[in-house]
């Protein structure tokens, strides 16, 4: 039989364990729920989600779910957060894989864009125009999602370090015309073959704007 200090220690020792155990469960609860949301959004759009229909989504009760997010409001704002680092770590990933040209910083970012995901995100950002607690969740993760970006792409294309203002003119040309091309693919509003010309000519653009080439 232990010694009462050895069941005291084991007791401790379990109180230290279990604390963690169930904050791995939680969490993974709360991913469950936050991939839940986002295709939510991409099948029923923002006006439609639902906290039933995310429940019901994830395989949880409703009454689970409310124990992790109190409300919808508080799911979607951890779903923004959470497609902000999907996109960042995608893009990593993405571009990681590739050789460090002007094509890899078009296509790697022109496929995240036809995720899922960037629909999600966009369904969320055009409700923050008028929901004002939503945007101001969203301010602060563009902004960061920005910067983060930016290092992000020096790091990956250190040949652009020299002129700093002709790759922010190159990520802006790549980030704007590119989401807005997603934007209109979504729609039907730009065929396949135009968003491949866009796309060979913005890649000219990009490497008549790299300091190596203007030498």
């Amino acid at each position: 039989m232990p010694s009462p200090g050895k069941t005291a220690s084991i007791g401790s020792a379990r109180q230290l364990i279990e604390p963690t155990a169930q904050a791995l469960k939680s969490a993974k609860t709360r991913s469950r729920l936050i991939d839940a949301t986002i295709r939510c959004l991409v099948k029923f759009s923002y006006a439609d989600t639902t906290t039933p229909k995310v429940a019901e989504e994830a395989g949880l009760s409703r009454g689970a779910m409310l124990h992790h997010f109190e409300n919808g409001r508080q799911l979607m704002q951890a779903t923004l957060v959470e497609l902000h680092r999907k996109r960042l770590r995608a893009f990593r990933r993405a571009a990681g894989t590739l050789d460090h040209d002007a094509r890899t910083l078009l296509h790697a970012y022109w496929d995240q864009l036809l995720r899922p995901n960037f629909i999600a995100f966009q369904e969320l950002a055009n409700a923050s125009r008028t929901d004002k607690e939503l945007a101001a969740v969203l301010e602060p993760v563009r902004r960061e999602f920005d910067e983060r970006w930016h290092e992000l792409a020096i790091e990956l294309f250190p040949e652009w370090a020299d002129d700093l203002a002709a790759f922010k003119i190159a990520l802006a040309l790549t980030q704007n015309t590119l989401e807005g091309m997603a934007l209109n693919r979504v729609t039907h509003g730009i065929d396949e073959e135009t968003i491949s010309l866009v796309l060979d000519h913005l890649e000219k653009v990009i490497l008549d704007l790299r300091p190596d080439r203007r030498s």
